[in-house]
This record gives structure tokens, sequence and C-alpha cells, in this order.
């Protein structure tokens, strides 16, 4: 029962605001969208070339350009009109989908027709689509900073540990059923209209976005477009010890922690399942997240958030320790999916921490730090999972992650006083 002048928790708070709805419409949708885009990218290019490293450089091509441009797009969304670049965004995606249904429909011949020098083919080579890869990732660093920008300007700041939740709900509901709705749609329907329905969600959240009704910002002091204003949101990040050290327990832990990279070696040389299981593995921390999710959202707002965040964060060790010692497929899909779940309860803090702790006029620039601290994380710690494997087996290497992030929650709860204290998210609690 909340006390006397405490408004009740509303689990349903944030998706009660029309902007915010549409938002998550959008989200959902592109989400699901690049998923079954992926599925169906990575078919053709193995199809086509037949080499496992011609996907490795699929991922690479799109990664680089949002890494190198993440951070003038932070500046971006903090100097220009976030709603316009995420649209911009959104509709760069539009464009890459297009292509690629071109390619597909064999519109790339009749344009490759008026080209001298140019063959049909080479419209869908590993190349051409590499390119459209690349352009994909200058999309989602556009896109990304300032979408999350804008999801703080459309709910009240008492709501933001709701709309974490819903967004990161939302996030994960779609990374599990865009993966499983692409390899349905590509193996029983073909590429045409794999990337027709990619192509037609794109544009739902083109249209889901446009709707957004965003309120009046006041644009913070000027700053030049040199490395001085793009460099502001590292600055800020560094200065503010809390928020630092909740970015850097979070990027360890993914650095360290993750045991993805490795599923198909367990599938088939650890566990010794049949490949159809590797689908299961993969889902389960997705599943996890989603349902830990729903429950964040009907709770209370969390009022010891700081050991909350440290217990999540060791909880994702353990169950990354209990993956690699397990030999039994049932018992790795649930230790996979508590992974998951607590997984999803570190992102619901370190979101609302950033929100609430972050000046609006340089939201966006910090956003992008944030997205380069994940991004960097999930593509060096599937470098570092690999390597280790290759040099010590894939469960030792899975087995040392997870020792590894043991050791930096406990160095973060020796060494940040501040984020083990830290109580609520939002209000007078939120670490000073």
């Amino acid at each position: 029962m909340p006390s006397a002048g405490e408004t009740p928790h509303d689990p349903y708070g944030a998706l009660r605001v029309p902007a915010f709805r549409w938002f998550i419409i959008s989200l959902m949708a592109m989400t699901v969208g690049v998923q079954i885009q992926g599925i169906a990218v990575a078919w053709q290019l193995y199809a086509a070339t037949n080499d496992p490293l011609a996907l490795g450089l699929a991922g690479l091509a799109e990664v680089l350009p949002f890494l190198a441009l993440s951070l003038p797009a932070g500046q971006w969304a903090d100097r220009h009109d976030r709603k316009r670049l995420a649209l911009i965004g959104i509709g760069v995606l539009v464009l890459c989908a297009t292509l690629f249904l071109a390619m597909t429909t064999g519109l790339h011949a009749r344009v490759s027709g008026t080209v001298r020098g140019v063959g049909s083919t080479a419209w869908s080579s590993p190349l051409v689509i590499y390119a459209v890869l690349a352009v994909s990732g200058v999309a989602r660093a556009i896109l990304q900073p300032a979408r999350q920008a804008l999801g703080t300007m459309i709910v009240p700041s008492t709501l933001y540990a709701n709309a974490a939740t819903w967004r990161s709900s939302t996030w994960q509901f779609a990374s599990v059923v865009g993966p499983a709705v692409g390899g349905l749609m590509f193996a029983f329907s073909g590429p045409l209209i794999t990337y027709a329905a990619t192509l037609a969600l794109l544009l739902l959240a083109f249209w889901g976005m446009s709707v957004v009704q965003v309120p009046p910002r006041v644009i913070g002091p000027a700053h030049s477009t040199d490395g001085a204003g793009i460099l502001e949101g590292v600055r800020f990040v560094l200065r503010d010890k809390l928020v630092l050290a909740a970015l850097s327990l979070d990027m360890f832990a993914v650095l360290f922690g993750g045991a993805t990279a490795l599923l198909p070696v367990f599938t088939s040389t650890v566990l010794h399942v049949s490949p159809e299981w590797l689908g299961y593995l993969r889902a389960a921390p997705a599943v996890g997240a989603v349902c830990m999710a729903l429950v964040i959202a009907h709770q209370p707002p969390m009022k010891n958030a700081g050991r909350t965040l440290l217990f999540a964060v060791a909880t994702w060790g353990l169950s990354i320790i209990g993956f690699a010692l397990s030999r039994n497929v049932w018992l790795s899909c649930a230790l996979l999916a508590m992974g998951g779940a607590v997984d999803s309860v570190s992102v619901v803090i370190r979101s609302t921490l950033l929100q609430a702790r972050t000046p609006p006029h340089v939201m966006g620039r910090v956003m992008a730090v944030n997205s380069i601290f994940i991004g960097s994380a999930n593509e060096i710690g599937a470098f570092e999972s690999g390597l280790t494997a290759r040099l010590l087996g894939a469960v030792n290497s899975v087995l040392l992650g997870g020792v590894a992030t043991l050791m930096v929650v406990a160095s973060m709860a020796t060494f940040s006083p501040t984020l083990r204290r830290l109580k609520r998210l939002h209000g007078p609690d939120t670490g000073e």
C-alpha cells in the first residue's frame, strides 16, 4: 500500500501517454523489421559466398559507421529537432530496405542495364550488400541518440522508470519475434516476401514516429560543432561518478559475460543437441528479459536501486558460470533465461538513471556515449569470447567470463560507494 501522500504505482502509466504509445509502436515495428531483414541478408550472403567470414564482415560493415558517427549524431540530437532526426534515420532504413527489395525483384537488372559496364549480378553482389549495410549503420547512428533523447521528452520524469521498462520489454519481445518470423518467412515465402514485409514494417515505424507529439524544448547554450562540443557527452559521463560507475558496470558485464557468440559451439560440441536448439538457446535470454520487464512494470519504484543493480549483475555472472558448467539443454535454457531476466533489471536501472541525471541540453550526446558503451561491448565481447574460446576452449572461455563479471561487481561495490548507496532512481535520492 502506498504511504500517505504517495501516488499509487500505475504499471501502465507511460502507456497512458499517447505520444509514448506511438513511440512504442514505432520502436516495435522498426526492431522487428530490422531483425527480419537481418535474417534474410545473412541467408543470402552465406548462400552466395558459403563463407562464415562473410557474416562477420556484414556485422562489421554496419557497426563501424555506427561507432564512428555516434558522437557527432549525439551533438546533432542536442542542436536540432530530435523527432526530425529520428525520422531521417528511419527514412534511410526504409531506403535500405527498398534497395534490398529491388535487388530481389530484379529491378536492379533493369537499372543496371542503363549503367554502362555494370552487370545485373553486380547489384546483388556481397560488396553491394555490405555497402547498403554500411548506410544502415549510418542511419542507426543518426537514429539512436535522437530517439533515446526524444523518449525523455514525451513522458514526465516520474514515469522514466516505467517508460524504460516498457521500452526494454518491447525491444526484447521484438528481438524474439523478429528472428523467428524472419526465419519462417524466408523458409516458406522466400526473399521477396521477406524484404517486402521488412519494408512495410519500417514504413509503419516511420508513420508511428511521425505522429508522436513532442512538446517544445529550449535548446541549450550554443556550442561549436568541433570536438569540444561533440565530446561534451563524454565529459559529462566522466564527471558524474554515479553514471560512469553504472555504465562501466554494465559494459564490463557485457564484455566479459557474453555467451551468445559461442552458442553454436555449445549446441553442437558441449550440449550435443540438434541445430534447432540453437534457436531456443538464443531466444531464452530475451524471453527471460520480457517476463522480468513485465514484473518490474507492475512493481512500485525501486528503493535500493544501487544494491539491486549490483545484485542483478552478480546474478548475471553466476548464470553465465552455471551455463558454462551445464550439460543439460533444459538447464542451459533456464540459466540463459535467468541471465536475461536480471539483465532486464540492469537495463531499466541504467536507462532511468541516465535520464534522471542528464541535463536536457546534453541528453543526445550522453545517449550517444551510452550507445557506444553498449554497442562496442557487444562487438568486442563477441570477439573476446571467440578469441579465448580459440585459446582455452568454449567452456573455459564462458566460465572465465562469468568469474570476471563477479570480480567487476566486487570492485564496483568496493570502490564506488555512491553506486552502492543509490536509493531511488529519481527525486532527491539519485545518488549524491
